[in-house]
């Protein structure tokens, strides 16, 4: 029984199609301009995007240092 569902499953996620195909044109490999970054950078907010992320980057960084570090520790006193 459990064969038959997942045969069953495989052909109908297999006929089943996710989006249509869109054509490229040659505009489409003209463009070289990122719409959201330009606005982004003309309002000024893409440098507190930047600064967000370059802050949870920092904290996870720190949040890893100082777990090895308890680590580090606990290791030493099983050694002991």
């Amino acid at each position: 029984m459990k064969k038959c569902i997942v045969i069953l499953l495989l052909i109908v996620s297999f006929s089943v199609k996710a989006q249509d195909k869109i054509g490229i044109t040659e505009e489409d490999y003209q463009n070289s301009s990122v719409q959201m970054a330009d606005g982004m950078r003309s309002e000024g907010k893409i440098y507190v995007l930047v600064a967000i992320i370059g802050i949870v980057l920092g904290g996870i960084l720190v949040y890893v240092i100082q777990t090895d570090r308890k680590i580090s520790g606990l290791e030493e006193k099983f050694k002991n």
